[in-house]
């Protein structure tokens, strides 16, 4: 792919910056590998800090209000200063770590609406932060979490939206300072259901899974039982049947409270 200009000129005469990725295409747990380009100015200048990361568009929930908010949340720094000469290119390879964590943002090659996360690239000059524009990512879902995907398709639900919301999810593994939802419409044998939320809290190991049905706008809360937390691992998910699992909470709660 083309390079993508990161940061405008730093001053008269100053450095610039291009990075380039070489695969977009990314899974939580991999490695997005690419290179960072430095074009020298009209005159030396001393770098004193090359880096990149991960950011994701975040939603936060303050008082009488909902806003949306950039998190930064892992960066990698690319060696230590140096003297960077007129009209000189200073190129520097990379390889970012994707955590475990990490938001989908592409199921079975669609963009999944609502998500926006990329990789940044900041330069340090004289002390002075240039950071660039965000330089998206795709991330596929790992096959424990396409299996879970696959099982709500498969029972008729189609995708809603997703998003970021700032917080923890108590009682998962959860590190990072937000959390994925993705929300699914229910197909028509589940009448009395509005959606339902699915979340993924993975390491390397093993995942959470975080499920909550919503009959009407606002969840329930975290003790009623149309909210449900169980562990996957990541390679023994094969022997459920994930169509059935979800079917039969569904209905289990369902009837107990009328909505089918």
């Amino acid at each position: 792919m083309g390079f993508k200009r990161l940061l405008a000129s730093l001053g008269a005469g100053g450095a610039s910056v291009e990075t380039v990725l070489t695969e977009v295409n990314v899974v939580p747990g991999g490695v997005v590998q690419g290179e960072v380009r430095i074009q020298g100015g009209s005159v030396n200048q001393a770098i004193e800090g090359l880096s990149v990361g991960l950011q994701a568009r975040v939603e936060v929930e303050g008082q009488d209000q909902e806003y949306k908010q950039d998190v930064s949340f892992t960066k990698l720094r690319l060696g230590g200063a140096f003297e960077l000469e007129a009209n000189a290119v200073h190129a520097v390879p990379f390889g970012l770590e994707i955590p475990w964590e990490t938001p989908i943002t592409t199921i079975d090659g669609q963009p999944l609406r609502g998500m926006n996360i990329g990789v940044t690239t900041e330069l340090e000059i004289a002390r002075a932060l240039d950071s660039g524009d965000l330089d998206p990512i795709s991330v596929h879902p790992l096959p424990a979490q396409q299996a879970l995907l696959d099982a709500f398709i498969q029972l008729g639900f189609r995708f809603k939206n997703a998003d970021l919301e700032r917080g923890h999810i108590r009682g998962t593994r959860q590190k990072l300072p937000f959390y994925q939802e993705i929300e699914f419409f229910p197909p028509q044998q589940y009448r009395g259901l509005n959606q339902v939320e699915l979340s993924f809290v993975a390491d390397d190991r093993e995942m959470d899974v975080v499920l909550e049905m919503d009959k009407k706008p606002g969840l329930f809360g975290e003790g009623s039982d149309s909210f449900r937390s169980f562990k996957v691992g990541l390679n023994d998910f094969h022997g459920t049947d994930w169509a059935a699992y979800l079917n039969q909470w569904l209905s289990e709660v369902g009837s107990r409270r009328n909505w089918f």
